[in-house]
Order: C-alpha cells, then sequence, then structure tokens
C-alpha cells in the first residue's frame, strides 16, 4: 500500500498536469470505488469543477475544487495515468475523467480497494475520512505532550500505535519500521511505557525518515508504482523493513520478522531491546 510519501509524490505529479484544467465529465465503471456521496451525485457535482490545488491528508490525495474537495484514497495499488479518448479502456480503468482539453486522467485499480469522496469544503471537517485523522507529521501540535495524552491509556505495542491513523496520520507499515529502528525502541513495547525521549526521537524520525523519503519520491514496493512515470528510491535505504536474516547495520545482529497485530514487522533484538 503506498504510504505518505508515495501519496505526496503522486499529487505533485498530478498537481503539474493538472492545476488549472477542469473536470467536464467522468465515467464511472466500478461503482463502489465511490464512497461519497451516491454514484450519480458524484457524476453530476464533478462537472465543470477546476483543480485549484492538488495535496494531501494522511493518505488521501486532495483535490481542491474550490468549494469543494475530491478525495483519492490510492490503497493497494490505484494508480492515476494520462490518455485520449482515442486510447481503448483497459480492463482496470475503473474510473475516467475528461478534462476541458481533451485528455483524460484515468483512475487504474487492480483489485479495485480504492475510494473517492466528493464533499464539500464545509461539511468535510465533521465527515469521514477527515474527522478520523490525527495530525499530520510535519505539525507543530505533534509533541511530546500530544503523544503523552494519546498513548498513556494505550497497551498495545508501539508499532500498533504508531499505525493508528486518528493519532498521527499517513505513517505505514514501512516506515514504522524505520522509526522505531533509528528510535532504538522495540516494536513490541507497550506504548504507554514509552518515556519522554522515546516520544520525542519518534517524533524527530517520523519527520526525518518521511522527508528524505518524499525527497526520494517514496518507497516502491510489490507492484505498486505512483502517478505514471514515477518510481520510489527509497527502498535502497531501508535499514530494517524487508532485511529479515540479515544483519543489522549498527551492531551485525540478525533482523528478525515478527507479527504484530497482523503486519509483518522488522527489528534489531539487540539494538531494539524490550525494557
Amino acid at each position: 500500500m503506498p504510504e505518505k510519501p508515495e501519496v505526496m509524490t503522486v499529487a505533485r505529479k498530478l498537481k503539474d498536469h493538472l492545476v488549472g484544467r477542469e473536470f467536464k465529465n467522468v465515467e464511472i465503471f466500478h461503482d463502489n470505488i465511490i464512497a461519497y456521496p451516491t454514484v450519480q451525485e458524484f457524476k453530476e457535482n464533478i462537472k465543470n469543477k477546476k483543480v485549484v490545488d492538488i495535496t494531501t491528508r494522511g493518505k488521501w490525495i486532495v483535490f481542491d475544487l474550490g468549494q469543494d474537495y475530491l478525495l483519492v484514497h490510492l490503497r493497494m495499488e490505484g494508480k492515476f495515468f494520462y490518455r485520449t479518448p482515442k486510447d481503448v479502456r483497459e480492463k482496470h480503468e475503473h474510473v475516467i475523467f475528461t478534462l476541458d482539453n481533451g485528455e483524460q486522467l484515468r483512475y487504474h485499480d487492480v483489485r479495485k480497494f480504492g475510494k473517492m469522496v466528493f464533499i464539500s469544503k464545509e461539511e468535510a471537517p465533521s465527515h469521514k475520512p477527515f474527522s478520523e485523522l490525527g495530525l499530520e507529521f510535519w505539525d507543530s501540535n505533534l509533541t511530546d505532550a500530544y503523544l503523552k495524552e494519546h498513548y498513556q491509556n494505550k497497551s498495545l505495542p508501539i508499532k500498533s500505535s504508531l499505525l493508528d491513523q486518528s493519532i498521527i496520520t499517513g505513517i505505514g507499515n514501512i516506515y514504522a519500521d524505520e522509526i522505531l529502528f533509528l528510535s532504538q525502541i522495540s516494536p513490541l513495547l507497550p506504548a504507554n511505557r514509552l518515556t519522554k525521549k522515546n516520544r520525542n526521537d519518534i517524533i524527530f524520525y517520523a519527520r526525518e525518515v518521511l522527508n528524505e523519503a518524499i525527497e526520494a519520491g517514496g518507497t516502491t514496493i510489490r507492484s505498486y508504482t505512483s502517478e505514471e512515470g514515477v518510481h520510489g528510491l527509497f527502498q535502497q535505504q531501508l535499514k530494517v523493513h524487508g532485511k529479515k536474516g540479515e544483519p543489522c547495520p549498527n551492531c551485525g545482529e540478525i533482523i528478525l520478522k515478527v507479527q504484530i497485530g497482523g503486519r509483518g514487522t522488522y527489528y534489531c533484538p539487540k539494538c531494539q531491546k524490550k525494557k
């Protein structure tokens, strides 16, 4: 699944092409991708809306349409491609936006897990997904006090807690492993047992890792690639994720893989001892 850096990379590339363009029409070939409102309302509302900006919120791509938002979650394998009306529609192209310049923006999703939401800006803060999302990693309100408040009653492992999008949004499985390794925190440590130093290290390394990944274009894993022509390079810098059986880059201990909350988790048992 694309994580925050991948989503930001896609958003930046889409922004280069789409700001100032209008959606003239939309064809939907798989209704379940439209999470809100109804498919018919979605089709009607998107017409003649101009793209003012494209940003992100958590793992959602946010198309600013003036008084409204188009929100897109790529999930496992969602991708965008630019085509023309003459191009034959491929099997997995499920949503096709026609632009005012005659080009088409096509949403391609093999598994059909992606979601789209059209919502007014007035309604958005109190409506899913915005109402369920925590702070962004760069937010100045992400402090030791904030994490202490949100983790003090959590006995779940910190790995699972880092993936809780209602606390910090945008951190996924790959980057959680990297953040905890650099912070020298066991992924098995209960969140409510973190020290002040632990919490501050998580904040520091979350910003460092995610910013570096954004600069590198994210981490492409398995079949996922971002917007057409963009491929992640940060996977070349991963220190523990996907390194089961390899020596730790810090101490040489063999990296382990365990399941935490159903997610494959990689860590060094020596550098990341459970206290």
